[in-house]
Order: structure tokens, then C-alpha cells, then sequence
């Protein structure tokens, strides 16, 4: 039904596209892959006093990979020559590089900028505020870095809206404000720039085999830390979207376009997608509208016979994605699929795929993307007003009347829940009194409350959703991120608000007190707290001593007599050099972790603190495995926890070079998921090196690894294994991908039990812990006693999609085991507890690894 209203639409649109097709022309490319400006843009007269991009970069655009300091340099140049340009830097990548806006517009609606944005920001609390407000269309460009024709596009799109004077940019200017983006990712465009121009010669290779189209391990594709941006809209991990988000909450804008590529032998894709995977909170006319837009999209590529499609691929389903958030939001996401030359001219199905192709295509979608809008404004203003108006039902609908979140012992890390929920604007509010639901007791001092009747709703009840069950079982991402699951906080719906005594005012965290110590016997810091690595390991690196006590004890403080509990460092004033208090103090600062003044070594009850079970804590050195073969996005996110929740990058060694690598110099060896083959010299340095007393973490097919070399001691079942359980003896051509789907374990959450008396669970307080799997490798028991630190449970499918034969077998299975080998441990885990970057719960048992593995030893 939609594939032919889109057909209709676009035949009945046909005499209207003039305007869109008068920018193409055919591929000629003249030497070194250079076109005239002509090639992407209609042959008409511009303002002279606009800069081409040319005329500033020196070179026309797709001629070379344009690197993000020349996006910013044109872009300012733009600005300062035309007063259709205003131009505003949002924030900075990891690398320090400037994220920009660009607003396009009429003087008179530059001029009061400010004032539009904030009838914006304040729409969805009073819309008539906004209803006289230009259309706002943000275009956003190459948040995978390597994909790369969207940012370099944006240099024509912004050169013809500020000196083209036809009668369409004209009306775009008078009744929009466009926003372009031109790199999401620029510190992945750059890397990828600077790989496709070194790889240029004088006369282009199309040969897919060659070095330029086969970028090493690091790709263009990912930021600083190697992460999918893409995937970080909801969970705003990094600088570059929590930039983007802040803005994007205050604009709201009326349609958003994410342009990327794909594989080089397929054509152009444009939304809508798969219509079965669009996330049940999407409202329904968000893809009537989107299918109007696709009418204009269709038109200009029918009218240059360009290949395209709709509909088979890419759906909408995770919320933490550039096409997705926004339809959670009242703005109409539209995803763009370019083929990619990956580099400046590659041989495809379809024949030689050029550069400045690929980048016309994506000047194509952008005017189509404009025409479309304009010609749509009323239908989507009206649309906004309408999801603004329908919140409250939706609340409703739901049958209960909000959230209630809850942590005990660390407050940091709910605190960083919080602040996240609050970074997408919604509304988080603190309790009067205790409460009782389900049987468990929330306090009212660790518990805030969301309320689903707020304009947020439809992305509130995405957050906490625990659905398992789904019309379609395919999914291009993961089908569950539920921050509660990933965060390890406590979380019940709450039937009726009446019960908890809201706080009419909003939450706002607390200024926490830095602690300031004096000389005392000894002190203890708190385990649970989510700093209190960060704080020991800079206590450590400081030359400050300190011991973990492995069991519980009680002592008596400057405050009274006071129970610590499994995992409390300590640092005992004996073992220290003058000026230990400066240096705590310093450190307490930085990180500021409730600390405990002994007053004697002999304890109340439980260990004293001379014991041999105060175990002394060893300043980690890490040595992490990667390169080809090592997966990239969990080598990245390994790195990214221990460089800013711990405080110190890893040592990252390419596995090609493992050989050569003194391991003596390193305490710990990861080895994120990935295959690591067979080396026998390799597997004999581990199996030394684990024997000396180091520590080896292996996560995933990592872990299945070591227990085929012998050095975890399990049975294992593989994904390949798992994926033979599923019968497809009688089955269809046609159900390949419906089984392919039944197989994999599309990003869920699973529940199960720690041994909370394990040295790899000190500091949480909860025997049940959410893991989230996206493979369906398994370790399914342990060969030694007392070495499962956590294990699934009889029904551990907690959200998400898993089918119900991974479910049974997944059920009590090993999540983590930790055995002693010779004099160090190993450690295998058959999940990523560090996954994207936003596993505040899980990423405590990777990072105990650090620091108290050795209690395994005991």
C-alpha cells in the first residue's frame, strides 16, 4: 500500500520537478576525478560575492576527500560573505575539533534567531508560542565518518542556499530555517580523508581489491574511542551527541535527514523502511508523512532515470539512532542510503562508481528533502501539534502512571541515570515517603519518579520497555535498552502516583560534598561507589598503598561503630610515606568517594585490618589485543571504560605483534571478543604469563577460546553450534531470513545471579544482575569449583528478542567464571560488559577485574 502511494505520488508530482532535476547532469569526469560545479548544481547565475567552495579550498568538491577543518573553514567563509549564513559552534569532538550548525535563512529570521529557537525549545509546553514560526529542517551528514559524500555534499548545498537566487531557494529561505550539520563524526572523517587521499593517484583505480577501498582496523566509520556514533542518540556517551542532542531538544525540528552510504554494488535507499520494524511508539501518520516526503525523493531520481528503493531494508526500531530518535520526538526521520565508491572511484554491479556520484545523489535527496518539506508545512506543523496533544493519552493509554527508579548504595551511578533522562528533557521528579510495590520497599531518599504524562512519554516508556515479544523478529540493531537493566538500578512501574508523595518541584542532583581527611589509623573507602576505581587507581598511581578487604568487618570510626562490607580499600597509615594525607585529599577532590576514619587495627567483628585476607591492591597495567581479527567497537569500548571511568588508556598492541611483546611488563592481558586463531607461540606466552600470576580477561569468542587452549577450564557451545539447533530441513527459499532472525540474539537483556561473596562482585548489592547479550556463545559450566562469578537464570529473558530454543539454552548457563591457573587467574564472560559505553552496572564486574581478581587467589 505505501510502495504505491509513493508510485502515485510521484507520477502525479512529475510536472512540478523541474527544479529538482536541473541539477543533474551526466558523470564526465575530467583528470584526477574533477567535475564542474555544474555536474551537482543548476546552470544558473549566482551571487559572485558568495564563495564557491572551490574558490576557498582550492579544489572542487569530490576532486579529494574534504577533511573536517576544511568543512569548517568554508563554512565560516560562507557565513562572513553572505547574510543568509549564520554559523555556531555547539561543542567540540574527543580530538578538539569544532561540531558546527549552519543556519540558512531570510536576514530578517537570522536576525532573531534566538528567539525562534526558544519558541521552539518551548513548543511542546506552549505550541501557539511556535505556531508563526518558520519550518525548521536540520540536515545532517556523515555520522559515519567513512561515508563521506554527505559531509562533502553539504559544502554544494550550503554554497547554493546562500548564493542561488531562483525562486525555490528563495522560498526555502523566506519560510524555513534549514540547520546543516556537515559532520557528525569529524574526527572519523578526517581519518578516513586523510586514508582515500593518500591512497589517490593520477590516474584512479577502480579495483575493489585495491589498498584504497580496504581501510585497516580502525576505520573511518567510528569516533576517537572507535564508536558507532549512530548508535548513540539515546545513550549520549560521547561530546559529539550530547552537543547534537541539546540542540536538537531546543529546535525540534519539523524533519531531519541522516545521510549515509552502503555497500558499493547497491543503488540509493530512501525511507520509508521495512514497515513491520518501526518501533510501536512511532505514531502512524510519522510514515503517512514520510511516505509524502518519499514522493518528492522518488520524483528526482525517476527524472534522471537513478536507481533506487524503498522499504526491504534498514528499519526503525532502536531509539538511539539518527533516523529514529526524531520520530520518537515529532520530527519526521529520514534515513538516506548512498552506494558507496569508498574512496574516489570503484568498480560496482551497477558499473564504476565515481565520488562526485555519490555526492550528487546526496545533493539530490538534500533538494528533494527541501521541496518536500515546503510543500508539506502545513501537514507538518499540524503533525507536531497533533503528537504534542495526543502525550497525554498516550500516558493514559498505558495503564499505569509512571516509574519509580531506585538505588541504595551508589549514588553516582544513579545520579548519571538521571542526568541522562534529563539531557533528553525529561521530567524526573523526587518522593516524600517510602513506598511499597511489589512487594519490594523503595526508600524515599534513594528513589526519583517519572511520570509518563508528560510531553516525553513515548520515549520514557521506550527507555524502560520490557517487551520480548514482537510482531517482527528481525532487527537491523539491538531490540532492548532498558537504561534501568543497563544502569543496575532498581525500577518498578508505579500504578497510581498518589501513593508516593511527588515533589512538586523538578530533580536536581545534589551538590556532593568532597570529602576532606586527616591522619587517621587507617582509611576506608566506600567499594560501591562508581568513582571508587577511578579514586584508588589515582591513590596508586600516586604511590598510596592499599588494601582490599575480602571479607566483611565491622570498626570503629570517627562517626561511631560502622559495618564495611566485602571489597572496602584501605589505606593504612603504616604503610605510608609522609604526605599520604595531601595526596588522599588531592585525589578525594577529583573524585570525591565516602571515605571512613579507623581508628584501630583491631576490628569488632570479622577481619582485623593486619589480616592476610587485606589483600594488597597492584596497580593495573593492561595490555589489550587488537587489530584485524579483534572486534573493533569492544576493543573501543574496553578502552573507553578504562580511560574515563578508571582513569588510564590501556596498552594496544595489534595482535600481529602480540609475539614480540614483553608480557612480564603487564599485570592483566584483555582479550576482547574476536578470533585469535591459533598460535602456538601466542597461546604459550598466555599460558606463561597466566602462570606467573597475571591476569587474562577473554570476553565472548574471546572466552570460548581460551577454554579450546586449555586455559579456562569449561564446556562451551559456539554460535555456529547454536544456530544448528534450529531445523531447516523444511524450509523455504523464502524463510531464510525469517530464520536468520530466529537465530540470532537481536541485543537483549538477560537476567542472572551473582555470587555477591565473589571477589569480581564487590561493590553491588544485588544478587540479580541484567547482562546484555548479542551473541549466543555460551560457557556452559565450570570444570573447577567456587569460579562462576554470575550465571543465568531458569527464565533469563528480561527485554528484548531472543527465540525461545536460545532462551532455554542460555538458561543457567555461565555468564562470568574466574579461575585460578598456576599462581594468576583467568577470566571468560560471554558478554560485553562494557556495550557502548553505557553498562554502568555490568562494566563494574570488568573493571573489579582490575583490581581484585587476585582475591580468586585466596
Amino acid at each position: 500500500m505505501i510502495k504505491s502511494l509513493i508510485v502515485a505520488g510521484a507520477l502525479a508530482l512529475a510536472p512540478v520537478a523541474a527544479s529538482v532535476s536541473a541539477i543533474t547532469g551526466s558523470a564526465e569526469l575530467l583528470p584526477e576525478g574533477k567535475v564542474e560545479l555544474g555536474f551537482y548544481l543548476p546552470k544558473e547565475q549566482y551571487n559572485p560575492a558568495v564563495p564557491t567552495p572551490e574558490s576557498i579550498l582550492g579544489a572542487q568538491v569530490g576532486e579529494w576527500h574534504v577533511r573536517h577543518d576544511q568543512l569548517v573553514h568554508y563554512f565560516k567563509a560562507l557565513a562572513a560573505a553572505s547574510d543568509r549564513v549564520s554559523i555556531k559552534t555547539i561543542g567540540r569532538s574527543h580530538q578538539n575539533r569544532e561540531l558546527l550548525h549552519v543556519y540558512f535563512s531570510k536576514p530578517s529570521h537570522l536576525a532573531r534567531l534566538d528567539e525562534i529557537k526558544q519558541a521552539r525549545a518551548g513548543y511542546f509546553k506552549d505550541e501557539k508560542a511556535a505556531d508563526n514560526q518558520p519550518l525548521i529542517v536540520n540536515l545532517n551528514y556523515s555520522v559515519h565518518g567513512d561515508e563521506s559524500s554527505g559531509s562533502n555534499a553539504s559544502l554544494l548545498v550550503g554554497y547554493y542556499l546562500a548564493a542561488s537566487n531562483s525562486p525555490e531557494v528563495l522560498k526555502y529561505l523566506d519560510e524555513m530555517v534549514v540547520i546543516i550539520d556537515p559532520s557528525l563524526n569529524p574526527d572519523g572523517l578526517s581519518r578516513f580523508a586523510h586514508w582515500a587521499n593518500q591512497h589517490k593517484g593520477k590516474n584512479l583505480n577502480s579495483d575493489s581489491n585495491n589498498r584504497e577501498h580496504n581501510q585497516p582496523w580502525i576505520r573511518g566509520r567510528v569516533n576517537q574511542y572507535w564508536f558507532d556514533l549512530n548508535r548513540d542518540w539515546l545513550l549520549l556517551q560521547h561530546p559529539e551527541s550530547r552537543a547534537r542532542i541539546t540542540e536538537y531538544q531546543q529546535w525540534r525540528p519539523h524533519v531531519l535527514t541522516d545521510h549515509h552510504e552502503m555497500g558499493t554494488n547497491s543503488t540509493f535507499f530512501f525511507q520509508p523502511g521495512i514497515p513491520s520494524r518501526k518501533n510501536p511508539l512511532t505514531p502512524d501518520k510519522n510514515v503517512e508523512l514520510t511516505k509524502e516526503l518519499a514522493v518528492f525523493h522518488a520524483n528526482a531520481f525517476d527524472a534522471e532515470n537513478k536507481l533506487y528503493f524503498t522499504e526491504e531494508a534498514f528499519d526503525d526500531f532502536y531509539a538511539g539512532k539518527g533516523s529514529t530518535y526524531p520520530d520518537l520526538h515529532a520530527s519526521i526521520g529520514i534515513l538516506f542510503e548512498q552506494a558507496s565508491s569508498r574512496g574516489h572511484l570503484q568498480e560496482s554491479i551497477n558499473g564504476d562508481l565515481d565520488f562526485p556520484t555519490t555526492i550528487k545523489h546526496q545533493v539530490m535527496s538534500t533538494f528533494s528533502t527541501l521541496e518536500g518539506s515546503l510543500a508539506n508545512k502545513d501537514k507538518l506543523k499540524a503533525f507536531q501539534k497533533e503528537f504534542k496533544q495526543s502525550a497525554s493519552k498516550i500516558a493514559k493509554d498505558a495503564g499505569f502512571d509512571g516509574y519509580l527508579i531506585s538505588e541504595t548504595q551508589d549514588k553516582t551511578r544513579l545520579h548519571k541515570l538521571i542526568e541522562l533522562l534529563q539531557r533528553h528533557q525529561i521530567e524526573v521528579y523526587g518522593v516524600g515517603k517510602d513506598t511499597k510495590l511489589d512487594g519490594k520497599t523503595y526508600l524515599a531518599a534513594d528513589s526519583v519518579y517519572i511520570p509518563l504524562d508528560q510531553p516525553q512519554t513515548r520515549l520514557i516508556q521506550s527507555i524502560f520497555s520490557t517487551q520480548t515479544s514482537f510482531n517482527d523478529n528481525t532487527f537491523y540493531d539491538v531490540s532492548s535498552w532498558n537504561l534501568a537493566y543497563a544502569f543496575d538500578v532498581d525500577f518498578a512501574k508505579v500504578e497510581s502516583e498518589r501513593k508516593l508523595r511527588v515533589s512538586q518541584q523538578l530533580w536536581q542532583t545534589p551538590i556532593k560534598e568532597v570529602p576532606v581527611v586527616t591522619a587517621a589509623y587507617s582509611l576506608a573507602i566506600d567499594w560501591h561507589d562508581f568513582n571508587a576505581p577511578a579514586l584508588v587507581y589515582e591513590l596508586l598511581s600516586k604511590g598510596i598503598k592499599v588494601r582490599a578487604s575480602l571479607s566483611p568487618f565491622s570498626a570503629k570510626t570517627s562517626s561511631g561503630e560502622q559495618q564495611f562490607t566485602a571489597g572496602t580499600m584501605l589505606i593504612n597509615a603504616g604503610l605510608q610515606q609522609d604526605g599520604w594525607v595531601d595526596k588522599v585529599n588531592k585525589a578525594l577532590a577529583q573524585y570525591p568517594v565516602r571515605v571512613s576514619s579507623i581508628q584501630s587495627g583491631l576490628t569488632s567483628t570479622g577481619l582485623d585490618l593486619g589480616s592476610r585476607k587485606m589483600m594488597p591492591v597492584e596497580m593495573p597495567k593492561v595490555l589489550m589485543v587488537g587489530g584485524m581479527g579483534v572486534n573493533l567497537y569492544e576493543s573501543g569500548e574496553a578502552w573507553y571504560t578504562l580511560d574515563r571511568h578508571v582513569g588510564f588508556s590501556p596498552t594496544i598492541v595489534n595482535k600481529s605483534r602480540v609475539n614480540y611483546i614483553d608480557f612480564d611488563k603487564y599485570t592483566h592481558i584483555v582479550l576482547p571478543d574476536g578470533n585469535y586463531g591459533s598460535d602456538e607461540t601466542f597461546i604459550n606466552k598466555l599460558s606463561e604469563f597466566v602462570k606467573g600470576g597475571g591476569v587474562i580477561w577473554g570476553q565472548k569468542r574471546a572466552a570460548l577460546w581460551l577454554a579450546k587452549q586449555g586455559l579456562l577450564q569449561a564446556e562451551t557451545i559456539s554460535q555456529a553450534e547454536m544456530f544448528e539447533r534450529f531445523d531447516d530441513a523444511e524450509l523455504k527459499f523464502g524463510d531464510k531470513e525469517a530464520l536468520g532472525g530466529r537465530q540470532r540474539v537481536a541485543g537483549a537483556f538477560f537476567d542472572s545471579r551473582l555470587d555477591l561473596s565473589h571477589p569480581l562482585a564487590f561493590g553491588l548489592t544485588d544478587d540479580k544482575i541484567a547482562l546484555f547479550k548479542n551473541r549466543t556463545d555460551l560457557l556452559l559450566e565450570s570444570k573447577t569449583p567456587f569460579s562462576v562469578v554470575a550465571q543465568y537464570t531458569d527464565s533469563p529473558l528480561l527485554s528484548g528478542y531472543a527465540d525461545a530454543k536460545n532462551v532455554e539454552k542460555v538458561a543457567n548457563a555461565v555468564g562470568l567464571m574466574a579461575q585460578r591457573n598456576g599462581r594468576g587467574v583467568v577470566i571468560g564472560m560471554t558478554d560485553n560488559p562494557n556495550f557502548r559505553a553505557f553498562m554502568y552496572g555490568s562494566s563494574r564486574l570488568f573493571i573489579n577485574s582490575l583490581f581484585l581478581a587476585n582475591g580468586v587467589k585466596y
